[in-house]
């Protein structure tokens, strides 16, 4: 009796366990209509420098502008939620997280059983990075050139691919894994353009993003066969797939996706500068008027407030940036609006200068708790470039790692750099994900050592 019992509790137990499992495995039935209903259109995806990243506290990246022009079209706010790996990204979506990767998902057939694909047929390649003109030599036009080459490489994809085309080849290309505690794809390729190394790998896709910021890159030779990859819905969601492969047909020809897709793979990130001025007279822009009036208030030397205006613009008031930002000091159009600039006035000399100044204010008071002024002056100028989002997870990343979370040089710096990194910007201490940090490493170094020059210089 007593064995039949247990029998029946064991059968009962497996019964509950299945009827959960099964539970669990339902797919939402949720399509295009019901979302219209809801109001909202939930986008997965992934942080990364094509897809979605916060600047300056404004959300951005290629796929992000994308959802944005889709969900305009359905009349929809968008919600963006984050997944840290593809496989977690598809998972949310079956689980009803949410209601189309808006990520170039790789078309494998592991995916299609589990997704629609849908939207842009996206075809990726790896390719070989290298320099325009290295040395005396021309570029490499052919994979057999790579024979006796040394490749720097991040391992993963890249590696294997590498090494599978040096057997193809039968050897001879000298590959260097890299440590991928310190660098990333995106190091290497900054590495390759300041003719640190010679040569990396990645995807096409990368790399012309890069070719913004590196404009002496060659990226032209491809090093791999086409890889297929697109935004995906759930199986049950046919009509929301249907709709955005036709949305994205009609979106390719808008004013709209032509804007998006010049602002990240063919304007430059970089601000031309010319060459440093003749101070000898005292004066370091026609503006200095108003950095000396309004520097003031926030106790800073007017020839710091200068040297962030030369750096951020050049002293061009007309200046507008790749991502937006505008005007003298270039504040994006958020932060002007809650700085009080009026609407068409962005570029207004002393408005700009204005604005800039209330706004290094309220991230200063962000950073009250680090005791040395000069110290703070770091963190609010790197605030002023990457956005004090990435700041803040550069501190929580040193103080987990050993450092100094209240010092910028080489403690808190070193982590900025780090966040393009995915174990880094996948950190639980981190909240703001991705970014570019070398950019802001350098604005930090640039501004600083101008302001001594402009000190040494100009004596009042």
């Amino acid at each position: 009796m007593k064995k039949t019992a247990i029998l029946f509790i064991i059968i009962s137990i497996i019964l509950c366990c299945c009827k959960s499992n099964h539970k669990q495995q339902e797919v939402p039935n949720i399509d295009l209509m019901q979302i219209q209903d809801s109001g909202r259109i939930v986008a997965l995806t992934m942080y990364g420098s094509t897809s979605y990243f916060l600047y300056r506290g404004q959300p951005m990246g290629f796929e992000y502008e994308l959802m944005e022009q889709l969900a305009n079209s359905l009349n929809l706010q968008l919600i963006v939620k984050v997944a840290r790996s593809q496989h977690e990204m598809v998972e949310m979506l079956e689980r009803g997280e949410g209601d189309i990767i808006a990520y170039n998902l790789a078309i494998t057939k592991e995916y299609k059983d589990s997704v629609l694909f849908c939207g842009d047929e996206h075809i990726t390649h790896q390719v070989l990075v290298q320099r325009n003109g290295l040395g005396n030599k021309k570029p490499i036009t052919d994979v057999t050139q790579l024979v006796g080459k040394e490749i720097y490489v991040e391992p993963g994809r890249y590696h294997d691919r590498l090494n599978n085309l040096n057997e193809e080849l039968g050897g001879g290309i000298v590959i260097h894994p890299v440590n991928t505690d310190s660098l990333s794809t995106e190091d290497l390729i900054e590495q390759v353009a300041h003719g640190v190394i010679d040569y990396t790998i990645c995807d096409n896709t990368l790399a012309k993003l890069n070719q913004t910021y590196y404009s002496n890159i060659n990226i032209d030779l491809a090093v791999s066969f086409d890889q297929k990859s697109s935004w995906a819905v759930r199986k049950t969601s046919p009509l929301l797939a249907a709709y955005a492969t036709r949305w994205h047909q009609l979106n390719i020809k808008t004013m709209a996706y032509k804007a998006s897709t010049k602002r990240y793979f063919e304007v430059s990130k970089m601000i031309p500068h010319s060459p440093m001025l003749d101070l000898s007279k005292g004066i370091i822009s026609p503006y200095d008027h108003l950095f000396k009036k309004y520097a003031k208030d926030i106790n800073w030397d007017w020839r710091l407030l200068a040297s962030l205006a030369y750096t951020e613009s050049n002293f061009d008031t007309t200046a507008v940036s790749w991502a937006g930002a505008r005007g003298l000091m270039q504040l994006m159009p958020g932060t002007a609006q809650r700085m009080g600039i009026p609407k068409g006035k962005e570029h207004y000399a002393e408005e700009s200068v204005r604005a800039a100044v209330k706004y290094l204010g309220l991230t200063a008071d962000q950073f009250k708790t680090i005791p040395d002024p000069q110290e703070r002056v770091k963190f609010v100028l790197a605030s002023y470039n990457a956005g004090s989002g990435h700041i803040i997870d550069a501190m929580a990343l040193a103080e987990k790692y050993g450092k100094d979370k209240y010092k910028w040089d080489h403690n808190v710096e070193e982590f900025i750099l780090l966040k393009g990194k995915e174990e880094y910007y996948n950190d639980p201490v981190c909240k703001y994900g991705y970014f570019h940090g070398e950019d802001t490493y350098r604005f930090v170094k640039d501004i600083l050592s101008r302001e001594a020059e402009y000190k040494d210089k100009i004596k009042n």
